[in-house]
């Protein structure tokens, strides 16, 4: 099945809750990116959370950007999430790994680091102003530290789970996350339930990779569930020949000029798709003589 979210309500509206497969899509992000088995786990985890917080983007014109640096290893790891249920990624170093000695779990948090902030940037779109929201990092693992980023950045205080399930050949056997918000309504009583039932939930990834599906496992926690939609999720990216043209219409003719004659045409790369994009010292031309000709020169 393809990755997916379902939305909804629980506990008379009391709580809302998200939970998203994200196996394909993480795959596919290992596939462009060649992930090491951490790296796929940070992104994966970071995708999965992207794709929950993109569901609460009110409008298709606004998009959704987390940054995460915590000083270690990976470096950044950045993911754009549109309302759409498109998501895209990438890692600083996407060939770090590592392992926890004691458990042989793969090791995000040290990867990661702790030293640094998880950054969230919200882009109404329309010529609006953005909005950011900054918390520092408390252990790297990216749960735990989007479920503290909701509770001081967003006043919701939320349970967050996301994980990443790696196989020995690289390729992505199960990813998702588990969003569990409570609203301003909720009671004493409705946060202790929660507490209570995720306390013996298990992981994420491994529910998943039993061949639960998202609605499955939170109907298993709920069951007043009440579904408020459903969406596909994708790893898709907005790159293309024609933005980076448009990109290369924006730049001063002497820039051109100087491309033309050190490089004889130059390459344009995507972080997010790692795509790359060649222009010919030929095209260039047809670039700098256009805007000489409409400065007059």
């Amino acid at each position: 099945m393809s990755s997916h979210l379902t939305r909804g309500v629980a506990r008379n509206e009391h709580v809302r809750v998200f939970a998203c497969d994200t196996t394909e899509l993480v795959d596919v992000a290992r596939e462009k990116h060649n992930l090491y088995p951490c790296a796929s786990a940070a992104l994966g985890r970071t995708m999965s959370v992207g794709c929950i917080m993109g569901s609460m983007l009110k409008t298709d014109k606004e998009k959704l950007t987390i940054q995460i640096n915590g000083g270690g290893p990976m470096g950044t790891v950045m993911v754009d999430a549109y309302a759409n249920g498109n998501v895209r990624g990438f890692v600083a170093d996407p060939e770090v790994h590592f392992t926890y000695n004691d458990t042989g779990k793969l090791a995000v948090g040290y990867a990661m680091g702790r030293e640094g902030t998880l950054k969230v940037i919200k882009d109404m779109g329309m010529g609006k102003e953005t909005w950011t929201g900054t918390v520092e990092l408390q252990t790297g693992e990216i749960g735990d530290d989007f479920a503290y980023y909701f509770t001081v950045s967003e006043q919701t205080p939320s349970a967050v789970s996301v994980g990443v399930l790696v196989d020995t050949d690289n390729h992505v056997l199960s990813s998702g996350g588990l969003i569990i918000q409570m609203m301003p309504e909720s009671t004493e009583e409705d946060i202790v339930y929660v507490e209570e039932k995720l306390k013996d939930l298990k992981p994420i990834s491994t529910l998943i990779h039993e061949g639960m599906t998202p609605i499955q496992i939170v109907e298993s926690i709920f069951e007043d569930y009440h579904e408020l939609e459903t969406r596909e999720l994708r790893f898709e990216c907005n790159c293309s020949r024609e933005r980076c043209l448009f990109v290369l219409n924006t730049l001063d003719p002497e820039e051109i000029r100087q491309m033309m004659e050190e490089d004889h045409g130059c390459n344009m790369h995507c972080e997010f798709c790692n795509s790359d994009y060649h222009f010919s010292e030929e095209e260039l031309r047809v670039i700098y003589d256009t805007k000489l000709a409409k400065s007059g020169a």
